[in-house]
């Protein structure tokens, strides 16, 4: 019979390297102190890396750039998300760079949230969880709402064939349907792009 620790260790590895998490996403497997006790265990052996505070990855591995690399920014984010219960979508140019739309980093990395403002360190990242209305959360959950804050952030004039088919290419025929809905009362050319995205959905 699998130990509190074996099933803990066993949840990580199906995770996968560079996946971050809190000890509330194991909770249901013990209580908050024996969970506690089991990632500290698990830190100070080597198996899982403290990225701050409550959270924790199982680090990616890079021979060629020296080993362990830096904490995956967006699954970090979602951890905390989780943990706090909170609702969160990219924005912007953050939005953009996770659709494969631009290979730029923001240097201001920033996420739309149901739960208060506030900046979270992320070894040498900065992420900013800004409130939003909940009339502009309302709906926008999943891969389509990135697409949504892409776009706004490309604007009409940044939106071609490559990037028609590079947000084709990341939406199930659900997602893109769940887009042009989303975007119908919306802005005009936001909705036309949505529609043109989504011409070969099933």
């Amino acid at each position: 019979m699998q130990t509190m620790r074996d099933q803990i260790v066993a949840r990580i590895e199906r995770l996968g390297a560079g996946k971050a998490f809190s000890a509330k996403d194991f909770m249901d497997i013990g209580s908050r102190g024996t969970v506690d006790m089991a990632l500290t265990s698990l830190t100070r052996s080597g198996t899982i890396r403290r990225v701050r505070r409550g959270l924790y990855d199982m680090p990616r591995v890079n021979p060629a750039l020296g080993g362990k690399l830096s904490p995956d920014i967006d699954e970090a984010a979602r951890a905390i998300a989780r943990r706090q219960r909170w609702k969160i979508v990219p924005e912007g140019a953050w939005a953009a760079n996770l659709l494969g739309l631009s290979t730029q980093v923001p240097s201001k990395i920033i996420y739309l949230t149901d739960g208060p403002t506030n900046d979270v360190q992320i070894g040498r990242r900065s992420i900013r969880f800004k409130h939003a209305r909940p009339k502009v959360m309302t709906g926008l959950e999943g891969k389509f709402a990135l697409v949504v804050q892409a776009l706004r952030h490309l604007g009409k004039d940044g939106v071609g064939p490559r990037e028609i088919e590079t947000l084709r290419a990341a939406l199930s025929p659900a997602e893109k349907r769940k887009l042009v809905k989303y975007t119908q009362f919306g802005v005009d050319w936001i909705y036309e792009v949505a529609k043109e995205i989504a011409e070969k959905a099933a």
